[in-house]
């Protein structure tokens, strides 16, 4: 670890999380807004399924969770079954995917965490709310695009934000680190007087609140 230690995001999951860090990705997205607030960790692994994260998830959580763990569950998104077919299916032939069987898979989840008490978001739903999901929301008819990507964000951070949870881990209500005034703060308008700027945000904030 470097640094202060700081609250983690760990994102845990298949090529949909692998990849979240690029192209515009949902990922980015949450390590941009909590940049100094805290560490969003990627523990993606394309091409893996349930069985196959449960064969590791004692060495990627390691530690017992505390009682200040909190979970998200993303159900499964929707698909484009035409796009698959014109690009992923060219290498990897027939995938035997359906949006039906992506619904199926879905519901089972959140199903699961209403009876366990545990967040969850209906990214199947979420995503075909758009008219056009169709044709924005993927790069190859089931990895996001940078338009799915921000419905996944917009997603999290709402739950975040409406949670009951203490702490709060909303990325406005969250501390910034090193926030504290110095005399070494960049100089205002006068050149003279030096100015906080720790909690300035550099990027359209207002669509993330």
């Amino acid at each position: 670890m470097v640094g202060p230690a700081r609250p983690e995001f760990v994102l845990f999951g298949s090529s949909i999380v692998q990849l979240s860090f690029g192209d515009e990705g949902w990922g980015s997205i949450l390590a941009n807004l909590y940049a100094r607030k805290a560490d969003i960790v990627l523990r993606g692994y394309s091409g893996w399924n349930s069985r196959r994260a449960l064969e590791v998830l004692d060495k990627v959580f390691p530690k017992s969770l505390s009682k200040k763990t909190r979970l998200i569950f993303l159900s499964s998104p929707p698909i484009n079954e035409e796009q698959i077919r014109s690009t992923l299916s060219k290498q990897l032939g027939d995938l035997g995917r359906t949006n039906e069987s992506c619904r199926i898979y879905s519901e089972a989840c959140l199903e699961v965490c209403r009876e366990m008490n545990i967040e969850a978001i209906d990214l199947w739903s979420a995503l075909q709310e758009r008219n056009d999901w169709l044709n924005v929301c993927f790069k190859d008819g089931i990895h996001l695009s940078s338009e799915g990507s921000k419905i996944v964000a917009k997603e999290i951070l709402k739950v975040l934000r409406e949670a009951d949870w203490e702490p709060s881990l909303y990325w406005k209500s969250m501390a910034t680190e090193f926030s504290e005034d110095s005399p070494y703060d960049p100089t205002g308008a006068d050149a003279k007087t030096p100015t906080n700027v720790s909690n300035w945000t550099f990027q359209e904030s207002f669509q993330w609140d």
